[in-house]
């Protein structure tokens, strides 16, 4: 006797809807249609001001959608019931909501009068309600991941870019995130430093339970980690695809255009370093 069995399909852990973003008449997301599976690994590319990170803003309520709707884990975003009717979210709905978020930023955001470690377990006490002795245990083991465990002591003025940035990528990481942002975590850095923030982010990524969306212009770094990436421009996902098709087949002039340039930019970098390296 055949019995039919239905797989369930997991659900999106975040749901963007018609999502429309304007800055007074300027309007740099239109219409934003986009699914995130749990644990999936996204790379946004593309030029600047195509509406990369206001895509990551919105969804970790730094930016309010101008229409449209964004769930996480199948509740509202920016939306709540009240009284059977949905209207706007106050801060406490969006504090709630925001706590399976986290976002790490270009320019660290690190408090500069707390030592590395009060950095890092800082929200686990005062939004965690963590005692503190678990707060810095949990926070010395997201320090050694990231392998700053002798620089618990140093202010953030203490430290290189690199190293900074790794503080905040632990300072996300504490809360156990669901979901993690990255925007453009390496543009600030010194070239020499690029390398040692990607292999923290690569490491993270290699953990299959924490979804990622990353902003950024480092196209190897987003062929190895993610699993879909988007080309974003003029506010619209122009085309997605895996790392392969995406690299290596892209359908629109667009993105062959985008590509193009980036490779002439790499190789351009590449002959200079090769330069500087014969004159040494």
């Amino acid at each position: 006797m055949s019995q039919n069995i239905q797989t369930s399909l997991p659900e999106p852990i975040v749901r963007y809807r018609n999502v429309t973003k304007a800055f007074d008449n300027r309007v740099v997301l239109k219409q934003l249609d986009l699914d995130i599976m749990p644990g999936e690994k996204i790379a946004l590319i593309g030029p600047s001001g195509s509406g990369k990170t206001t895509i990551a803003r919105l969804l970790m309520t730094l930016e309010q959608p101008t229409s449209g709707t964004i769930e996480v884990n199948g509740e509202m975003l920016w939306h709540m019931e009240h009284k059977g009717k949905l209207v706007p979210a106050n801060e406490k709905h969006l504090h709630r909501m925001r706590s399976s978020i986290g976002m790490v930023f270009q320019h660290f955001n690190l408090f500069p009068h707390m030592t590395i470690l009060r950095n890092v377990m800082e929200a686990l006490v005062h939004v965690r309600k963590m005692p503190k002795q678990q707060a810095k245990e949990r926070a010395l083991e997201l320090l050694h991941q990231v392998g700053l465990q002798h620089h618990t002591k140093h202010y953030p003025a203490q430290l290189s870019g690199g190293q900074k940035q790794r503080v905040a990528i632990a300072r996300a990481l504490v809360m156990q995130p669901q979901i993690l942002l990255f925007d453009e975590v390496t543009s600030a850095l010194d070239p020499e430093l690029v390398g040692e923030v990607l292999d923290v982010i690569k490491g993270i990524a290699d953990k299959k339970d924490t979804a990622m969306l990353l902003i950024t212009h480092e196209m190897d770094f987003a062929r190895d980690v993610a699993d879909r990436i988007l080309f974003t421009d003029g506010g619209v996902i122009v085309e997605q695809g895996t790392p392969e098709q995406i690299f290596e087949n892209p359908q629109s002039p667009r993105l062959r255009a985008f590509l193009t340039r980036f490779l002439k930019e790499r190789q351009y970098e590449l002959a200079s370093e090769t330069a500087a390296a014969g004159v040494q």
